[in-house]
């Protein structure tokens, strides 16, 4: 969710371009909107006990709303998505910019909520055998694929049915498509079986037979089927997800790769691509033939301009210039706004399921030592952190689920307690630095003698980059080593992390974000750090004198044990020995910070603020365009 790599990945950054004014609209009708932000966080009182509480952060606000006007202008958002997505191709997409716009234009059997809860989109009802393993969707039968030219506009090109599902997942599932997603279907059957199977060695048949054996079937045109290898009672979250959408087979056949490309694309969801500029921008108008929109609930933008800027100085001068409609804060600028008697009242930060962590890539000296990753871990002040840098509200971190996702063991002093403060029941950071310098000393380098030059990596962001400087000196100081710091554009990024990487190319220490796809530590723990998970980058393995969980449980047993179980109270104790030997005894990540939302927003924008669970639905957004060309002059 972000869903997300959002794996997540997930950036701090928003940006747009020039307002576009409408029209002089009639006498508008005065709403109060008030937006509010749910999260559930679950608090763990025993092993066999977990009680959730809601925290709602609302605000109210009154807004003239008036619609566009006939004949008049489109109604115009211009946002950031901070880096230009790898690619919007649901079966390959796996960073939150590529998540969100797919998210936007196509549609799934079923919608995750931000507070992790399931509704219908393509589906109207779903039910589940008895014995938990066949998961069966009736879906809607008035939505169509939808195709934008320049000299047609934009035209339906035939109905979405069971059929297309069907060709999503085994496309996904396909190792001859690339998904580094596809292990979410594992869950599926057959998929695993295909995913890994050498292709390029059996003939067309056996591959044909490997297709024909996943578990997913068109009952009829509008019913589809899927038989899972054990019960999940999250699946109709699992079929939320973008690698689970319909899939348009004529033109990702006809068009090949550039399926995705401005013009070639089809696409089913509230929005569509009008025009993708690399490396600069992209566009998008309302399908006017998304069922959605006709009940007058949803939001009233037409057109979306989205830009690829990583710079968030640049994104929030153009915001208080009046040129953009929303925009994130940079970190510089936090003190200011939080004073500021206008901004003041148009920052929102809200809790978000998402988790700050480095990664270690595990393979490469001398993090390839556990004392090494344990000590650079307990040097990380994460207090000082998100008061001094980020100062946002974001929580530190001990654990790589936050406290809104089921099974976490978020802010537990068992786990890791020299990353949390005292007054989170840890150790605070004195004495985590006397624990990483006896650590360091252990691993054979005393007060950081003989200690080689390491690497951190981030992508491209000033925010990312203070964050790197902030560690780089706390490592410094406390455990007297050199550290560099690099970046990278973020697609080239994507690939220099990536576990497939030569090692002499990979850094020592990388940044990344996770948003949650879902409510459950299933998606944490499980689909990212298994071994055979696609975004396992920290070259994570099993080895003989891999940690240890109870009963002598390695990490990969404890996830998939949790995921194939059905108590509650058992799963929410193998999740937490999974998330001890993850940030703990194996310290694979150091995780740093619990992600809060921090968003500005115009007062004649409403929006809505994502959570982590899903990127930002932008058919919910409204802008009031007489208030916009009040404020704007334009």
């Amino acid at each position: 969710m972000l869903s997300k790599k959002m794996g997540v990945i997930f950036g701090l950054l928003i940006i747009a371009s020039m307002v576009l004014a409408a029209c002089p609209a009639p006498t508008p009708e005065v709403q109060t909107v008030v937006q509010t932000v749910v999260v559930k966080e679950t608090v763990v009182q025993t092993v066999k006990e977990t009680v959730e509480t809601v925290k709602e952060v609302v605000q109210e606000k009154v807004v003239e709303v008036t619609p566009t006007p006939e004949g008049g202008e489109l109604v115009t958002l211009s946002r950031n998505l901070s880096a230009e997505p790898k690619t919007v191709d649901p079966a390959l997409t796996s960073e939150s910019v590529g998540v969100e716009i797919s998210e936007n234009i196509f549609l799934g059997l079923t919608n995750l909520n931000a507070d992790g809860s399931v509704e219908p989109e393509l589906a109207t009802e779903w039910n589940v055998s008895d014995d938990g393993l066949t998961w069966t969707f009736n879906m809607r039968d008035d939505v169509n694929w939808v195709n934008y030219t320049p000299s047609q506009g934009i035209v339906e090109v035939g109905p979405v049915t069971a059929d297309d599902i069907v060709y999503g997942v085994r496309r996904t599932c396909n190792p001859e498509t690339g998904s580094d997603y596809a292990y979410v279907d594992y869950l599926i059957k057959g998929c695993q079986d295909l995913n890994t199977a050498d292709t390029a060695t059996l003939s067309a048949e056996e591959v044909q037979a490997l297709l024909d054996g996943i578990g997913v079937t068109a009952v009829d045109s509008y019913t589809v089927q899927f038989e899972t290898n054990t019960p999940a009672p999250y699946f109709p979250a699992i079929a939320s997800m973008w690698v689970n959408y319909p899939q348009p087979q004529a033109a990702i056949e006809a068009h090949g790769e550039t399926w995705t490309e401005a013009g070639n694309i089809v696409t089913n969801g509230p929005y569509v691509v009008t025009n993708w500029f690399h490396a600069d921008s992209m566009d998008f108008e309302k399908n006017p033939f998304w069922y959605g929109w006709a009940d007058g609930t949803r939001g009233n933008i037409d057109h979306i301009q989205t830009f690829f800027i990583s710079e968030a100085s640049t994104e929030f001068a153009m915001y208080e210039a009046g040129e953009l409609d929303t925009s994130t804060v940079p970190l510089p600028d936090m003190d200011r706004v939080k004073s500021d008697p206008v901004l003041s009242q148009e920052l929102v930060i809200a809790p978000s399921a998402c988790t700050y962590y480095y990664g270690f890539v595990t393979t490469k000296p001398p993090v390839d030592n556990v004392l090494v990753r344990k000590a650079l871990s307990a040097a990380i002040d994460r207090k000082s952190m998100v008061e001094n840098v980020l100062k946002g509200g974001q929580i530190p971190a001990n654990t790589f689920a936050p406290s809104m996702i089921f099974g976490n063991a978020a802010e537990d002093p068992d786990i890791a307690p020299w990353a949390l403060t005292e007054e989170q029941g840890g150790t605070g950071y004195a004495a985590a630095v006397e624990q990483a310098k006896a650590w360091l000393a252990e691993a054979g380098y005393p007060d950081g003698e003989g200690f080689p030059a390491i690497t951190i990596m981030h992508n491209t962001s000033e925010a990312h980059a203070q964050i790197a400087q902030a560690v780089q000196a706390m490592w410094k100081e406390a455990l007297n080593i050199e550290v560099n710091v690099e970046n990278q554009e973020w697609r080239v990024y994507l690939t220099t992390i990536d576990k497939d990487t030569p090692i002499e190319e990979a850094p020592h220490v990388y940044r990344l974000g996770w948003c949650a796809d879902y409510a459950d530590e299933n998606n944490w723990v499980y689909e990212v750090f298994n071994t055979d998970a696609g975004n396992n980058d920290p070259r994570w393995e099993e080895t003989a004198n891999a940690p240890l969980g109870p009963d002598g449980m390695s990490f990969n047993e404890l996830t998939l044990a949790a995921q194939q179980e059905q108590d509650p109270a058992t799963r929410q104790t193998l999740y937490k020995a999974a998330e001890k030997i993850l940030s703990d005894d194996g310290a694979a990540i150091a995780p740093i910070y619990y992600y809060t939302a921090v968003n500005v927003a115009k007062p004649y924008l409403t929006r809505t603020y994502n959570l982590g669970m899903t990127g930002e639905e932008w058919y919910d957004w409204s802008i009031d365009e007489a208030a916009k060309m009040e404020a704007t002059g334009m």
